[in-house]
């Protein structure tokens, strides 16, 4: 069976992770079938990249993503696009909505999903 985990790496006390595709008897930091992703906790806020074309291929022939990682996952949107992906809805649509937006993640907040560039910058008005 697949799953798609975490694996570590960094120095001692500076952690960052890469999400791959691995078999589920295999090590943490073991063999694996392909790297998708990026995690990096010690940022503010935290960096997650994932080759969203990739994540929703592994899902979709059956790798079954750690609790981490479907949490990471879900705040992305990625199930939500793996169900419209199952349900008829072309990969590069889906693929091209996830480059368009990007989640912040806080530590003390819910996520706050924004949109990339095409939005402009909401600026706040002074104060009369």
């Amino acid at each position: 069976m697949l799953k798609i985990r975490l694996r570590r790496g960094g120095r001692r006390k500076q952690p960052s992770y890469r999400i791959v595709v691995a078999e589920a008897s295999a090590p943490r930091d073991g063999r694996f079938v392909e790297v998708i992703g990026f995690y990096n906790p010690r940022t503010q806020p935290e960096t997650v990249r994932v080759k969203e074309d990739r994540a929703l291929h592994w899902l979709s022939v059956g790798a079954q993503p750690t609790d981490a990682v479907a949490r990471m996952f879900k705040k992305r949107g990625t199930l939500e696009r793996l169900a419209r992906l199952k349900a008829g809805e072309p990969l590069e649509t889906l693929v091209e909505e996830a480059n368009a937006v990007t989640v912040t993640i806080s530590p003390k907040t819910n996520p706050v999903i924004r949109e990339t560039p095409e939005t402009p910058a909401v600026s706040e008005s002074p104060a009369e």
